[in-house]
C-alpha cells in the first residue's frame, strides 16, 4: 500500500485570499495600486473594503489553499 500524495499550499493564492471562520473566502478588490489621482474618492474606499468570493471561484482557491481551511 503506497502513500498518499500531500496536498501542497499554492503560497501566492495563500497570499491573497484568506478564510474567514465561517468559511467564506474574502480578497482585496483590484484596481488600488495606482492610478489614484484619477479615481474619485468614493470610488477609492469602496475598493479598500474587502469582498467575498463568488461560490464558482472559490472552489478552485479553495482546492489551490490546500489544508489552510
Amino acid at each position: 500500500m503506497g502513500k498518499k500524495n500531500k496536498i501542497k499550499t499554492r503560497k501566492g493564492v495563500a497570499k491573497r485570499f484568506k478564510v474567514t471562520g465561517t468559511g467564506k473566502i474574502v480578497h482585496h478588490r483590484a484596481g488600488t495600486n495606482h492610478f489614484g489621482r484619477r479615481k474619485r474618492g468614493n470610488r477609492k474606499r469602496a475598493l479598500r473594503v474587502q469582498s467575498v468570493l463568488q461560490s464558482c471561484d472559490a472552489k478552485a482557491i479553495r482546492r489551490s489553499l490546500g489544508k489552510i481551511k
